[in-house]
């Protein structure tokens, strides 16, 4: 009989992110995801919630408006500047930049554009303002053991060391 997924399950399972406008393909991940549904929030919760009472090899796709996710889209947190104002390390479109405020706190913020006189950084989330589609495949689902339910996914073993205890890495 095919298990379901619903809490301490362990799921194993693929996805890609598409973006609903425009069809293109925002992330895959082609390895499979472990984790223990009901003590890992892996993915977002409407993900979450529509893989409840799903079995291995059903797939789904659930629509995202990341708005509801990650806010909505400040064009404040969108930063140009002349190249020569940035130094060398970070003058590559992917690049993620850590910046510190006055108050000590931190905000992470990705290079986006540049050219021979500018480059652009942006702090929102990639997926603000976009609306997405999540398109899963459930590989497998079993009883989690109580070592993956406390540690919400699967528990690796260290290398054997000749008889000597390992612990979990």
């Amino acid at each position: 009989m095919k298990q379901t997924i619903q809490d301490n399950k362990f799921v194993e399972l693929t996805y890609r992110v598409v973006d609903q406008k425009t069809g293109s393909v925002l992330t895959t991940v082609e390895f499979p995801l472990g984790y223990v549904h009901g003590s890992n929030q892996v993915l977002a919760p409407r993900v979450m919630a529509e893989l409840e009472g799903r079995f291995a090899g059903d797939t789904i796709s659930v629509p995202i408006d990341c708005t509801d996710l990650y806010g909505p889209r400040d064009e404040s947190l969108v930063i140009t500047d002349l190249i020569e104002n940035v130094p060398a390390d970070y003058r590559e479109v992917g690049t993620r930049i850590v910046m510190e405020n006055d108050k000590g706190q931190t905000k992470s913020f990705l290079v986006t554009r540049m050219d021979d006189k500018t480059l652009t950084i942006d702090g929102n989330h990639p997926l603000c303002g976009r609306k997405v589609v999540f398109e899963l495949e459930v590989l497998s689902v079993r009883d989690a053991t109580d070592e993956e339910i406390i540690a919400g996914g699967k528990v690796d073993r260290g290398p054997d060391i000749g008889g000597l205890p390992t612990r979990p890495i």
